[in-house]
């Protein structure tokens, strides 16, 4: 394995060579917030909340493999604000009223949203009303929390290899669908899982809720 240098907000760093950015990153103390990225999927990019520069240039951090050389920056005034704008427009597109929530305390798009330090936006809410889909055998899946985030794609599957989710339409009308038949082949831990490996609360499980959360909040009500 070689390793290599690279800079991150213009400290040195090593890392192996092709590892993600992501997790070459954390390995030196640097955080890059992310809502899709997992470490055995194939880089999916939907979020954008990784966005850094690399070498000035604006990508999505979980698409990149560290090189010899590279100059990323992560931390600047410019890429802090986009996230946050990024976060914030994806809780107003949505209805992700978090008080109301069965998720929340234990929401990956929540956490970052008190990481960022969002009170209010500087969008206006669209209040839409998307399906609430309660049909299948074991989950409910609310349209409204969907970030399209693609892990419930990518990483659902049934025993015999189907998958379960996959996305219908397109542009603004895009939805996560659910096959029905697959999903009822799914057992109880894997529609766990699946509740689990979505950022926010758009898939529960039926008769299942949270016992932990991130940290402490800082709202107080």
């Amino acid at each position: 394995m070689e390793n290599i240098k690279f800079k991150i907000d213009g400290r040195t760093c090593t890392a192996e060579k092709g590892q993600n950015l992501i997790e070459a990153a954390k390995q030196n103390g640097v955080f890059i917030p992310t809502l899709c990225h997992f470490k055995h999927l194939n880089p999916l990019g939907s979020c954008r909340v990784c966005t850094v520069k690399n070498s000035g240039r604006t990508i999505a951090g979980c698409t990149l493999n560290v090189a010899e050389g590279m100059d990323i920056e992560v931390n600047t005034p410019e890429l802090l604000d986009a996230r946050k704008a990024i976060l914030e427009m994806m809780f107003v597109e949505g209805n992700h009223f978090c008080p109301s929530c069965e998720k929340s305390g234990d929401c990956q798009m929540q956490n970052l949203g008190y990481e960022t330090g969002i009170r209010y936006t500087r969008f206006p809410h669209l209040f839409v009303d998307r399906i609430v889909d309660a049909r299948p055998e074991r989950i409910v899946v609310n349209q409204n929390r969907c970030i399209k985030c693609k892990r419930c794609i990518e990483e659902v599957v049934t025993n015999d290899g189907y998958k379960v989710f996959n996305f219908t339409n397109r542009g603004n009308d895009t939805l996560v669908s659910v096959d029905y038949e697959q999903e009822a082949k799914l057992s109880e831990a894997q529609a766990e899982h699946a509740m689990q490996i979505c950022p926010t609360g758009s898939i529960m499980v039926k008769g299942k809720t949270y016992g932990k959360t991130f940290g402490l909040s800082l709202i107080h009500i």
